[in-house]
């Protein structure tokens, strides 16, 4: 209550102002939010009908839903992000994981509070993604064990979603809007706050451009369509919009003015995917889709850049580090 008080406070002192609390107020606490309301209401689902034709619509929501915060790497979400995303997965852990699991009927997957204790590779959207999505996995019935490993792994997900949203409201939300007080050895200046956040929307768009558009690409003689993000579930080419518009959206809450030319860029992002013609990014083996692929990566590195000389620098920010950096 007292944190919430203290950013309304501050909306309403500066109602023009663009900055910390604004990025808070309407980007990053209420995309927590509904990470958490959309996990709980997919593991309500899967007490009611765990099979995976019920849960694929949900499951898809509270994708989304993540995508608003998902490349947020601080704070919490630092560590907290990878019980929800265990990915890239090169060396094929989940899969693995999953099938000793269900080979050897462990107990853990019918036990949400050990779950917790369990491997990340078999935690959160992409172990769902096999369950619910793989052929090898989703033909389960209920009752069975791998029933219970979903609905078990469905609410470890909005264990660990409620957890983040916790984390950030009740306390790493006061650690920036403190920046440059008192004990605040995290931020030493408000611009350190700033300069952080604008990190995050940076290496967003970079995370896109190099690695959910890179390793699908692959190389022209080799592509690796099945290295793209979430393309059982058909939604690699979707997380790459959602993921753009969510670093468009952070970007506006720091600016002190409208950002016109992001607009236009993420406008034209929004255009050229649309020519893409498979979802899931898997027939990079025909020239043609791989060149409208290609361009859509181009067009994510110029929304960076966009973004980086009407947003960052006016500002006098620049990018820095960021933990999703070393994925």
């Amino acid at each position: 209550m007292i944190l919430r008080a203290t950013l309304c406070l501050l909306c309403l002192a500066s109602p023009l102002r663009a900055g910390v609390p604004e990025a808070l107020t309407g980007h990053i606490l209420p995309g927590y939010a509904g990470f958490a309301e959309a996990a709980g209401d997919l593991a309500e689902a899967a007490r009611q009908d765990c099979t995976a034709p019920a849960l694929r619509a949900r499951y898809q929501l509270a994708f989304d839903a993540w995508t608003v915060v998902g490349d947020i790497r601080m704070g919490p979400s630092e560590t907290g992000a990878l019980a929800v995303v265990f990915w890239p997965d090169a060396r094929g852990f989940t899969p693995r994981t999953l099938q000793g699991f269900i080979a050897d009927q462990a107990p853990v997957g019918r036990d949400p509070a050990a779950y917790a204790e369990a491997s990340i590779a078999a935690r959160g959207l992409f172990a769902l993604e096999q369950m619910l999505y793989e052929a090898e996995f989703a033909g389960y019935a209920p009752g069975s064990y791998a029933c219970a490993l979903v609905q078990t792994m469905t609410a470890d997900m909005a264990a660990q979603a409620q957890a983040l949203q916790d984390g950030w409201r009740d306390g790493f939300a006061q650690v920036l809007l403190s920046a440059g007080g008192p004990g605040n050895a995290s931020f030493l200046s408000e611009t350190e706050a700033m300069a952080a956040l604008y990190t995050q929307v940076m290496s967003s768009l970079e995370v896109t451009a190099d690695t959910r558009l890179g390793r699908p690409l692959g190389s022209f003689d080799r592509p690796r369509p099945t290295r793209a993000e979430a393309w059982r579930a058909g939604r690699s080419l979707r997380n790459v919009l959602l993921y753009a518009r969510a670093a468009r959206d952070l970007a506006v809450t720091l600016a002190p003015g409208p950002l016109p030319q992001t607009d236009a860029a993420l406008a034209r992002l929004e255009e050229l995917a649309g020519r893409v013609s498979d979802p899931g990014l898997q027939d990079l083996d025909d020239p043609a889709a791989r060149l409208r692929l290609e361009i859509v990566q181009q067009q994510v590195r110029t929304l960076r850049d966009t973004i980086g000389a009407e947003l960052g620098a006016p500002l006098g920010l620049s990018a820095g580090f960021n933990s999703a950096d070393g994925d």
